[in-house]
């Protein structure tokens, strides 16, 4: 996106911060230029559960006062963020997109660990972005907040599920959100928004409470650009005892960011051996992005890993992911649940100890095959998507003979079951100026190479899209 003239909510993270400690401007200008852009997103897009003014406003005086006295907490002191309503957040409820949510059933005191890496370090935190039901899908829309819609076009979809943290980005509401990722849905909205996004190694990011989905949710920087998600990243590493699977901290991911690709060994798989029909305007597109990868020195080979689609293994795990979420729940809330939800609670609820074992199998065979995979090839790339924004409001794409949403995310999802880390760039758009993007993939614990790579692409200005019609309007697009 091309920031307008003296327009703070265009601003990166990492320019505000300059702009900070330069004193060109303070935290609650920027907060108050975010909140405008909030409030417009949200009429636009319905990108937000809530937008908090008034503490996101008291936030900014306090870091505007810490950054007066060159005394900010951290390098995000005063940098607004946005919170997915997965995530909880002290101070006011998380209803995850569900009417069977009760907003009194809780005290409301508790962060998950992201957000109190975030509080320690001073960001303010403007509001709690959309999300379909649970996060069940890869769209954003909920029988609790209805549609989110695209940034390029309203008449579409911004993906899912973390679908009103990308449009929230792309619209100047922050330049940083947090996102969930279980089977794509960091990378899907980020792809159909047109900004970056990173699903990091499973652990990475401590999370609490557990997801009923398992080790394949994952938590993950949703940003303008990859650098920005370093910074939100090493943010977000710390640890957290209330996550016993999470990582060990790492070094600092934006180290060697600027170390470009050259001599890297890319494998460039472009439909995973025939098995998905890719549009040709995303096929272009991410032709375009493999070529500039070349052109900056890494080693290109067009090649496929030797993997069969693990979609049957991946809806056990998650449809009976789902099925936990609602056992507990009586005939009435279930009356209460996106009727997609309740089928696949449904079909979760059939399934046995020894299929969701047997799917156990087929995840480590596969993480078996990538990690070998791993072993000649640095990086793995893909389309993130084989489609661009389809119509707001459907699971799938309508005449696409797809039953559910995995039908058309088959980059995204495997890498969910193998804990790796994958990341969306946007590389261009399709005829109708939607944005495309291309899926970096890294073995485990190489998320600072997948960054590195994606910070190529961007300083190449391979990742430049034009902004969204919404954003320099102030009204919607026409559908």
């Amino acid at each position: 996106m091309t920031p307008e003239p003296n327009d703070l909510s265009a601003l990166t993270a990492r320019h505000l911060i300059a702009g900070y400690e330069r004193g060109d401007f303070s935290p609650l200008e920027a907060v108050r230029a975010v909140l405008d852009r909030a409030e417009a997103a949200q009429r636009l897009t319905n990108a937000f559960v809530r937008i908090d003014g008034e503490q996101a406003l008291a936030q900014a005086e306090a870091a505007t006062e810490r950054r007066r006295r060159k005394e900010p907490l951290g390098p995000l002191d005063g940098v607004p963020v946005t919170v997915k309503d997965i995530l909880l957040q002290a101070g006011g409820p998380t209803l995850r997109g569900s009417r069977t949510v009760r907003p009194d059933a809780s005290a409301w005191d508790e962060d998950a660990p992201a957000v109190a890496r975030l509080r320690e370090q001073g960001a303010v935190l403007v509001g709690k972005t959309t999300t379909p039901e649970f996060g069940w899908k890869g769209v954003t829309d909920s029988p609790l907040t209805g549609v989110t819609r695209n940034p390029y076009d309203v008449s579409r979809t911004s993906g899912g599920s973390s679908g009103g943290s990308a449009a929230a980005v792309a619209l100047g509401a922050a330049p940083l959100s947090i996102g969930t990722d279980g089977g794509g849905s960091v990378r899907i909205p980020a792809s159909f928004c047109g900004i970056f996004g990173l699903k990091p190694t499973y652990g990475r990011i401590p999370l609490y409470p557990s997801s009923p989905f398992g080790t394949l949710a994952h938590a993950g920087p949703m940003t303008r650009d990859a650098a920005d998600a370093a910074l939100l990243l090493d943010a977000l590493s710390g640890p957290d005892w209330r996550d016993w699977s999470q990582l060990a901290p790492s070094t600092a991911t934006g180290e060697g960011l600027a170390e470009g690709v050259k001599g890297l060994r890319i494998a460039y798989s472009p439909s995973f051996g025939g098995q998905v029909a890719v549009r040709p305007a995303v096929a272009s597109a991410v032709r375009g992005a493999v070529g500039r990868l070349a052109e900056l020195g890494a080693y290109i080979e067009e090649t496929d890993p030797d993997i069969a689609d693990p979609v049957d293994a991946f809806h056990t795990l998650w449809f009976t992911g789902a099925a936990r979420v609602v056992q507990h729940f009586g005939r009435e809330q279930r009356e209460l649940l996106d009727p997609g939800l309740r089928e696949i609670c449904a079909e979760g609820e059939r399934a046995s100890a020894l299929d969701y074992l047997a799917a156990v199998d087929v995840r480590m065979e596969l993480g078996r095959r990538l990690g070998r995979f791993h072993s000649t090839y640095d990086l793995l790339i893909t389309p993130t998507l084989p489609v661009t924004a389809f119509e707001a409001g459907v699971e799938v794409p309508k005449g696409s003979g797809h039953r559910r949403w995995t039908g058309w995310t088959p980059f995204t999802y495997p890498f969910n079951l193998t804990q790796q880390p994958a990341a969306t760039v946007p590389c261009g758009v399709d005829e109708d100026g939607l944005p495309v993007g291309v899926q970096l993939v890294g073995p485990r614990h190489a998320d600072a190479l997948v960054l590195r790579a994606a910070h190529a692409l961007y300083v190449s200005g391979a990742a430049a899209l034009p902004s969204p019609p919404a954003a320099g309007s102030g009204r919607a697009p026409r559908p």
